[in-house]
């Protein structure tokens, strides 16, 4: 299926490693030029970058950010505009999964997780948004949620369940809202997936939770990716503010 996505330019959020890295080379395979945003981690970037550009033969951008800080935002969308004239996707995926009992649970620990995983979606959206109506351009905004922040997770992540909470209601305002101005926001809700930011997650943590998924196992990025990546697409047209169950059955909606 052709997805129309070629030579379309893609800002992905925490686009370094796990699913976000995922996506970025699955928007490179169907096309798509990316600037793949960090933190912390310059060499999986620069080495994701090199990845795509010898394997897709499409740009790679990384670029440094703190999504949580409107200043960085700013920064990266200016200096990504600098270099393609345009962004037409934007992914926000960064996000953080702390673990702690709730009694035991930090008010700078919540404060975190809220300001990255929901108020960075904000700042970024915000960000694209401004881009879209002041170059006259539409475009597409895809939220990475979570299937915990409608079931639950299996114990010790309020905060993200919350955030994520968050972002879903953020994602079916932000679709009212933007429809009439061309601009279409989506979201997914993986469920558990085994990447660098779940590898605190205990064995009977990973047990509760294959218990609950119908499929019997966790679901990949790369599987997630396919759905962003459609999302973002021409394929798309007629969504938006859709939250979209990539959980293998866990949510079963």
């Amino acid at each position: 299926m052709e997805l129309g996505l070629t030579d379309k330019v893609a800002l992905v959020t925490g686009g370094s490693r796990g699913l976000g890295r995922a996506i970025c080379l699955a928007l490179a395979r169907e096309g798509a030029h990316v600037v793949i945003n960090y933190r912390h981690t310059a060499n999986l970037a620069e080495e994701l970058a090199q990845e795509i550009r010898v394997r897709y033969h499409r740009e790679a951008y990384p670029f440094r950010a703190n999504v949580a800080s409107e200043p960085d935002v700013q920064a990266m969308f200016a200096a990504a505009i600098h270099r393609f004239g345009k962004i037409d996707i934007l992914i926000n995926n960064a996000g953080v999964y702390p673990t702690a009992a709730f009694k035991d649970l930090s008010w700078e620990v919540w404060n975190t997780t809220v300001q990255v995983n929901l108020t960075g979606t904000f700042l970024c959206s915000r960000q694209m948004v401004r881009h879209l109506l002041a170059s006259k351009r539409q475009g597409r905004i895809v939220n990475i949620a979570a299937a915990s922040a409608l079931a639950g997770s299996a114990g010790w992540h309020s905060p993200y369940d919350a955030s994520k909470g968050g972002v879903i209601s953020l994602t079916i305002s932000l679709a009212r809202e933007l429809a009439p101005l061309g601009i279409a926001v989506n979201a997914v809700a993986p469920g558990p997936m085994e990447t660098e930011m779940t590898s605190g997650t205990s064995s009977q943590e990973w047990a509760e939770w294959l218990g609950r998924i119908p499929l019997g196992r966790l679901v990949r990025p790369d599987e997630v990716a396919d759905v962003v990546v459609f999302l973002a697409s021409d394929r798309a047209a007629c969504m938006t503010g859709a939250v979209i169950d990539a959980s293998g059955g866990l949510l079963g909606r």
